[in-house]
């Protein structure tokens, strides 16, 4: 017999336009990931995606064409949308000869749909009708923003790119990041899905490249602050080279509550959701020679932040890459925010002074 959260469940699955209104806010392959897994539950998606990506195909387009990144948004289109296979493989297809290897046909694609429209905004909206995208994919702004990092030692590294690539050691973690500049504004419709949602959840992704660059424009965190919804923040499965290096799961909350002057993650995030699986030794080994390992998380120390840790055994291998299992992540949010809900109004949110 199915327990009342299953049927709840089960009904979203078999009516996904009566899903729950989801907010996620991040980036890159983490958030195309729990994208596929939750659109299979609620078409009332939306998508807040990071612009601040310099470097690969979008950071050539960006500088050839000036247009804001499309390769995250790409990611998360494909991700919400109801396409056949071959279509899928097309946007997702990179040229490996002449003047346009390296290249993405979908990155071209919405580059040439900003071309014949109003602003990039529009051109995500349109490429979205053309995939048939259940949900809506937002760029955070539509102002052309660069990100920067405070090292520890004191040096400053300016751009997306050089931040996750750059060489990183003992004497230069990551500080602090920024954006320049620092007055630009978040897209109106992106606040506005925040204000509405019953569900918001930060990442997966990269966690000072993908994730906190969103939360540098005021509005969007003030607006996860003061919404209502309940708040779910998913680790990383493992941590990332130059970013993250021996970072636990409370390690990165601490990040980024303190990019938005919060001490503890009471009112900004209710739940964290760690990876508790097993991964196989030898490919845990082969990560270790990247400067790679998985994060690890304390349930006493998390919630000693204000926040509860769910767990569960969600780590998946996709072609020796270490992924979320989209569909065991999307069920594991549901059910947990289908508890919450059933158990209290979120005008009351009792649950998060527990």
């Amino acid at each position: 017999m199915f327990s009342k959260t299953d049927e709840k469940l089960i009904n979203y699955a078999m009516h996904p336009e009566t899903g729950m209104k989801i907010t996620v806010i991040g980036g890159g392959t983490g958030l195309a990931t729990l994208l596929r897994g939750l659109k299979l539950y609620s078409n009332n998606i939306t998508a807040i995606v990071t612009v601040a990506d310099n470097g690969g195909s979008s950071g050539m387009l960006r500088e050839d064409l000036k247009i804001l990144p499309p390769g995250d948004i790409r990611n998360c289109i494909l991700a919400l949308a109801d396409t056949e296979p071959l279509l899928s493989d097309l946007f997702n297809h990179r040229f490996t000869e002449g003047r346009l290897s390296g290249q993405s046909f979908g990155n071209l694609f919405i580059a040439a749909m900003n071309a014949i429209s109003e602003n990039f905004y529009d051109a995500v909206r349109n490429v979205s009708h053309v995939l048939a995208v259940k949900g809506r994919v937002l760029p955070v702004s539509l102002t052309d923003i660069q990100i920067g990092a405070k090292l520890k030692n004191g040096n400053i590294v300016i751009g997306e790119n050089e931040i996750g690539h750059r060489d990183a050691s003992n004497q230069s973690p990551i500080e602090s990041v920024f954006m320049s500049p620092q007055q630009a504004k978040p897209l109106p419709d992106a606040i506005a899905a925040l204000r509405s949602a019953d569900l918001i959840v930060l990442g997966p992704g990269s966690l000072y490249t993908s994730i906190i660059p969103n939360l540098l424009f005021h509005e969007i965190a003030d607006a996860i602050d003061k919404s209502h919804a309940l708040k779910m923040n998913v680790a990383n499965i493992m941590t990332q080279p130059a970013e993250t290096d021996d970072y636990d799961a409370a390690a990165h909350i601490k990040a980024v509550l303190e990019h938005v002057d919060s001490k503890t993650g009471k009112g900004f995030i209710d739940y964290c959701v760690v990876n508790d699986g097993w991964i196989d030794p030898s490919l845990i080994e082969k990560y270790r020679l990247e400067n790679a390992v998985p994060v690890v998380f304390d349930k006493e120390v998390i919630h000693d932040m204000g926040i509860r840790v769910i767990s569960a055994p969600l780590a998946c291998v996709n072609n020796g890459v270490i992924r979320h299992d989209h569909t065991m992540l999307a069920k594991v949010i549901l059910r947990q925010a289908i508890d919450v809900m059933s158990s209290c109004t979120i005008e009351d949110a009792s649950f998060k002074k527990d």
